[in-house]
């Protein structure tokens, strides 16, 4: 394909709708892959798919392969359920959810994850589903972002205490955070220090990308 060829020179635009969730949703040939952006971050492959693959292997591949059921908080374009399905090769189910149906209608235009069978993803607010859901989780992903944004209650203890409730034992929460300011350096450290170290573990893993801060918990107790 001649855009692929071209993408390893310049990056080529294939695609961009208007979002009323997203502001804007665009699908890029860069370095010969399909990236997913919005206006002004990466939303799927490209730098998070390597941000979110370097949280999964601190974690260790070993202990995915194990896991009976993922929780994805935040979709996109699915970069970490393929990193999921095709390189680690993980056989159990995955349930993603996302809030902009417009953003699901491009993941599986341009990047199959409807022929992902093992995947479902449901439209829904993270909130709301995080409140509703009966079921626990081997692994938490939290991937939620409006553009460079990240709504506030990602950090409220009050949601930080809900997903530790739907860990299974010995389970996982991998949390992707954006960092663009002295202030969300002081929020992460406030998040961390919320966490039960009674039952849980915390450390935030040295940055592989400028802006991006990952947090992991384990439940241990």
């Amino acid at each position: 394909m001649i855009q692929k060829f071209f993408s390893y020179i310049i990056p080529v635009k294939i695609f961009k709708k208007k979002s009323a969730r997203s502001k804007i949703i665009e699908v890029t040939w860069a370095n010969g892959e399909l990236v997913l952006d919005s206006e002004n971050t990466n939303y799927s492959y490209g730098s998070l798919q390597r941000i979110l693959r370097y949280g999964l292997r601190n974690i260790g591949y070993d202990k995915i392969l194990k896991m009976d059921h993922i929780l994805l908080l935040g979709v996109a374009g699915g970069s970490v359920v393929k990193t999921l399905v095709d390189e680690i090769e993980y056989k159990g189910k995955i349930t993603g959810v996302e809030i902009d149906p417009d953003m699901i209608q491009v993941a599986n235009q341009y990047f199959n994850l409807n022929k992902i069978k093992q995947l479902e993803l449901i439209i829904d607010d993270a909130f709301e589903f995080v409140l509703k859901t009966k079921d626990q989780y081997n692994l938490i992903i939290i991937d939620v972002f409006e553009d460079t944004n990240m709504p506030n209650f990602l950090f409220e203890k009050f949601f930080l205490n809900r997903i530790c409730t739907l860990l299974k034992e010995n389970g996982f929460i991998l949390f992707n955070t954006m960092i663009l300011d002295e202030a969300h350096n002081v929020r992460n450290r406030k998040y961390i220090s919320e966490v039960n170290l009674e039952t849980f573990t915390a450390k935030m893993l040295p940055r592989i990308e400028v802006h991006n801060e990952l947090i992991i918990i384990n439940k241990v107790a």
